[in-house]
């Protein structure tokens, strides 16, 4: 007892503590009854079309040449990460963070060797290098585009191909024609550019939050299990441009910028003609807008030079021949052709939240849990961006708003019944906004362990697809 009569507290494990890893412990559970349930549906049924459900992945324990470089790369930010990325600069955090994230993503890649790992990846007969031959005449492939999405139109597209739009492939097209063509360079490219998601990431966080939250969140930014599939898939880089587009939304809004807004609307732009999917970007780009709604009612040329930006891409592809409405729909047609079509809904409805959890860890599990809290005990103020004095009132509320938005489009996406399976990698660019949570938990050293230890098993324990 205290000298004040009151009971001292008990020394051991808070009660928010323990309501983390009861989160952490419900999505670990949520992924062993996906992969238990999913191997009996696909021993019996043959219908989910993965051979290590929930992941597109087969099970073979192996070690490889990144298998050192990954142990120490992840030790060193388990050890010092916390402490680096709260003294120092600002200026040189996201360079380091970048370097870090790339440390990590090839090492993981590598633990599959070079050539497995990163070279041959984007060159299968489904994804797009297999057709580099056929963009020799870029406008007239543009033009014909849509008449080969579908499984038995002439010459019908392979799967990554006929399954987003043009974009994405041009990209490795202008890749090839630079001199950087092959496998190799391709994925190097993805790694390379998919690694500053984290950086993009630490932008908006800082312009929409606090420094203080970014510099919590930056640790488990570079360390996310999600590094996995980002080494060596597009969808790495396909994240890395939409995180982009939101960090110069957040600029935009935060420094009244309407460059910055310009050029927010070009990415989202580019972003929408990356894949379909991630029109659900702009449910996180929506929040941004929210949060500097006051702003932008002082400024509202902010809003039309995002509108401007965002013509751009649409208008060219328009120009050269593409439809992207006409596009989504023979693709929605071609999904059911396929695997998309006969996966069970029931089974993947649920499963696809399993996946999300084994590429954000369970840090981010018990971050949700304290993201649920902060939403729920906010005031209204509390989301909305602090004057120009610099108070930082609510700055945690804010970060919840963008961890909630891209929740939203996970949801989304999921009830969809058009991301069934695979999202381990499709839904990448909408879980690196849901890592930020993390900068709400306490002990960042035994969470980023957690995280790292689970990245590393599944890179050792599966061969995944990518």
């Amino acid at each position: 007892m205290r000298s004040d009569g009151t009971r001292a507290p008990r020394p051991g494990v808070s009660g928010d503590v323990r309501r983390d890893l009861y989160a952490a412990l419900a999505a670990a559970l949520l992924v062993v009854a996906a992969v238990l349930i999913g191997r009996r549906i696909e021993d019996t049924d043959h219908t989910l079309f993965v051979s290590w459900p929930p992941l597109l992945a087969s099970w073979g324990p192996h070690l490889g040449p990144g298998t050192a470089a990954a142990v120490v790369v992840a030790a060193a930010v388990c050890v010092h990460g916390p402490v680096v990325a709260a003294r120092l600069s600002w200026r040189a955090l996201p360079a380091l963070a970048w370097a870090t994230s790339m440390a990590w993503i090839f090492s993981l890649a590598l633990i599959d060797g070079w050539h497995r790992g990163i070279a041959v990846r984007l060159t299968t007969r489904y994804e797009y290098l297999q057709v580099i031959d056929r963009f020799h005449d870029i406008p007239a492939a543009l033009h014909g585009f849509t008449d080969h999405i579908l499984i038995g139109s002439p010459d019908h597209w392979p799967a990554h191909v006929a399954g987003h739009p043009p974009a994405a492939t041009l990209t490795f097209v202008l890749l090839d024609r630079i001199g950087l063509g092959g496998g190799g360079w391709a994925g190097v490219w993805c790694i390379t550019v998919g690694a500053t998601t984290c950086v993009a990431v630490l932008v908006a966080l800082r312009a929409l939050a606090a420094e203080s939250l970014a510099r919590r969140a930056a640790p488990f930014l570079v360390l996310a299990p999600a590094a996995v599939w980002m080494g060596t898939s597009a969808d790495a880089y396909f994240a890395a441009v939409a995180a982009w587009a939101v960090a110069l939304l957040a600029v935009a809004v935060t420094r009244r910028s309407p460059v910055a807004a310009g050029a927010s609307g070009l990415l989202f732009g580019l972003t929408f003609h990356l894949s379909y999917g991630l029109t659900l970007v702009a449910l996180i780009g929506a929040a941004v807008l929210v949060l500097g709604r006051h702003r932008i009612r002082e400024r509202p040329v902010l809003l039309v030079a995002l509108a401007a930006g965002l013509a751009v891409v649409p208008a060219l592809f328009a120009v050269a021949g593409f439809n992207w409405w006409e596009a989504y729909h023979l693709l929605v047609t071609r999904y059911h052709q396929g695997a998309g079509g006969t996966r069970p809904y029931g089974y993947w409805v649920w499963a696809n939240l399993a996946c999300t959890v084994l590429v954000t860890g369970p840090a981010t599990a018990a971050g949700l849990r304290r993201t649920g809290a902060v939403l729920i005990r906010g005031r209204r103020d509390a989301f909305t961006l602090p004057d120009d004095s610099g108070a930082r009132a609510g700055a945690e509320a804010r970060l919840a708003a963008l961890v909630a938005a891209a929740l939203l489009a996970v949801v989304i996406a999921d009830l969809s019944g058009m991301s069934k399976a695979e999202t381990e990698r499709i839904w990448l660019p909408f879980a690196v906004w849901l890592l930020p949570a993390c900068a709400l938990l306490p002990g960042p050293r035994a969470w980023l362990t957690a995280q790292a230890v689970l990245a590393l098993l599944l890179n050792h324990l599966l061969r995944t697809g990518w």
